[in-house]
């Protein structure tokens, strides 16, 4: 299983740099959904630590933090940001929902979701 959290982990530092690179160029839209996918795959990668199985198809980040058992470990803060940052993965995906969540995504707003997946990625990565 140790290939598989190394693999895991690869791929959310790979998502991060690319959420780094769309916040230059100004795509916020893709900034969220990019944090989304590092946050979802460094839980995978957790998600194996602890279950010594491979991770469960879906993108529901809460979903995978309470199958895993490691969702009680968050503060207060840490819930509320998955909470934000769960809906981006699909609402980016819908034209209907596109427009809508573009004019909430400033680059302001883009900056905290960037800082806040780093700073969620590393709590996770020390416990791996």
């Amino acid at each position: 299983m140790t290939d598989k959290i190394i693999y895991w982990t690869e791929l959310s530092d790979y998502d991060l740099e690319t959420a780094e690179v769309m916040l230059k160029t100004k795509r916020y839209l893709y900034v969220g959904f990019m944090c989304h996918q590092s946050i979802e795959k460094i839980f995978k990668a957790y998600f194996v630590k602890l279950k010594n199985e491979p991770a469960p198809y879906t993108h529901a980040l809460s979903y995978l933090a309470k199958k895993a058992e490691f969702f009680d470990l968050f503060s207060e803060e840490q819930v509320e940001f998955i909470d934000m940052l769960e809906p981006l993965n699909i609402q980016s995906r819908y034209p209907s929902y596109k427009e809508r969540l573009f004019r909430s995504l400033t680059e302001a707003k883009c900056t905290e979701i960037l800082n806040n997946t780093k700073q969620l990625q590393q709590w996770i990565k020390q416990k791996l």
